[in-house]
């Protein structure tokens, strides 16, 4: 192919192209109207289409994210932080104490049943049994009739069989195999060669002598009048106007893409100058300073007095915590008495170790502490 591409050298003789180079008449002629036509019609499209991305672009980055950013906000405050407070302190102790409950009802009343009745029961009433009977009674009756088929039933049982064997075989096998051989096999051969030779060898020599001329005469009457006309016409006709027509489409939107974006450029600027401008200058010189004389006077004291507020609120519920707390523990106390812990007994000798006595003192001035080891076990007896 590149041999062909390539130009002959000078001096020798080029034969001429069967066709010359260059496009046909008939896209010549429907080149420019084509193109005229679709540029006319795909421009609005296309400035249609950018308009839509324009817009669709800027409503995401000016309203879609905020409110979706708000919503989001919105929904963690008003459902995830209550729904998570719910679940943490009151579902889940509520599960644990419906859990504890079902299994001291309902588990543990079975698993006691079955480990310390049912076992037992089934262990020492059907198992136990079971097994003597199965190694005292069943094993010595399997043995014994196991010696009894091998040694009597075994050899008959072999006898009986070859017995049988023999006159089925002469009554049944030995005439069938003799007809068969005798009989069929040969009316078979027969059969099959007058077959062969008067139906199967006429169709082939038909379809070989016959038929297949006659089919190809008319596929090959059928490709010359329908099939090369077909090819023609989709070659130097369909292709043609297809490929024009992509080509026009493909150019047109590209102008319209250069049109559209130069209208989009000139609408930005009017829009940055009439719009954008007076607004920014707005935002500087008047939302800006109202901005921060509402954030200094008006946000931060409101901040501040929340945070006070949060801070009693916070102190006002560990009072009311506590409260609940050590009524709990009067409670306890009133119901089931103060729990009675025993006196630590302190060392006689060490007079800086008063740990026991009245007046609660822990040391006294000027003397070296005494060591916090407890003293051997025989000392400590001794002592005692």
């Amino acid at each position: 192919m590149d041999e062909e591409a390539q130009p002959a050298p000078y001096g020798k003789h080029q034969a001429p192209a069967p066709y010359p180079p260059g496009d046909g008449c008939l896209t010549t002629l429907i080149r420019i109207p084509v193109r005229i036509v679709v540029l006319v019609l795909v421009l609005p499209v296309r400035m249609l289409w950018d308009l839509l991305v324009a817009g669709a672009r800027a409503a995401d980055r000016v309203l879609l994210r905020p409110l979706g950013r708000a919503l989001v906000r919105l929904l963690d405050v008003l459902a995830v932080v209550p729904a998570a407070w719910l679940y943490r302190s009151v579902l889940t102790p509520l599960g644990h104490a419906l859990l504890w409950l079902a299994a001291a009802v309902f588990v543990r009343p079975w698993v006691g049943l079955w480990r310390h009745i049912v076992v037992p029961l089934v262990h020492y009433g059907i198992t136990v049994p079971l097994g003597w009977f199965h190694s005292a009674v069943l094993t010595p009756l399997g043995h014994g009739l196991m010696w009894l088929g091998r040694t009597l039933l075994a050899p008959a049982g072999r006898g009986i069989v070859r017995a049988l064997g023999w006159v089925l075989t002469a009554l049944f096998v030995w005439p069938v195999a003799g007809a068969w051989r005798y009989v069929l096999a040969p009316l078979g051969r027969a059969f099959a060669w007058t077959a062969r030779n008067l139906v199967v060898l006429p169709l082939v020599l038909a379809y070989r002598h016959l038929l297949t001329p006659l089919g190809h005469g008319i596929a090959w009457l059928l490709a010359v009048l329908l099939v090369v006309p077909l090819v023609w016409v989709c070659r130097r006709v369909l292709a043609p106007v297809g490929r024009e027509i992509l080509g026009a489409l493909a150019m047109a939107w590209r102008i319209a893409g250069f049109i559209a974006r130069a209208v989009g450029r000139a609408l930005v600027w009017l829009a940055r100058h009439l719009v954008g401008a007076p607004v920014a200058w707005c935002y500087r010189t008047l939302c800006t300073p109202v901005g921060r004389v509402v954030r200094d006077r008006v946000w931060a004291p409101a901040r501040r007095a929340a945070a006070e507020a949060g801070r009693v609120a916070r102190g006002a519920l560990g009072a009311a915590r506590e409260t609940v707390r050590q009524a709990r523990r009067d409670a306890w106390r009133a119901l089931v008495g103060e729990r009675r812990v025993a006196e630590t007994r302190e060392l006689d000798g060490s007079p800086a170790r008063r740990l026991g006595s009245k007046h609660h003192a822990t040391t006294d001035p000027g003397v070296v502490p005494a060591p916090e080891i407890s003293p051997p076990a025989a000392k400590a007896a001794g002592r005692g």
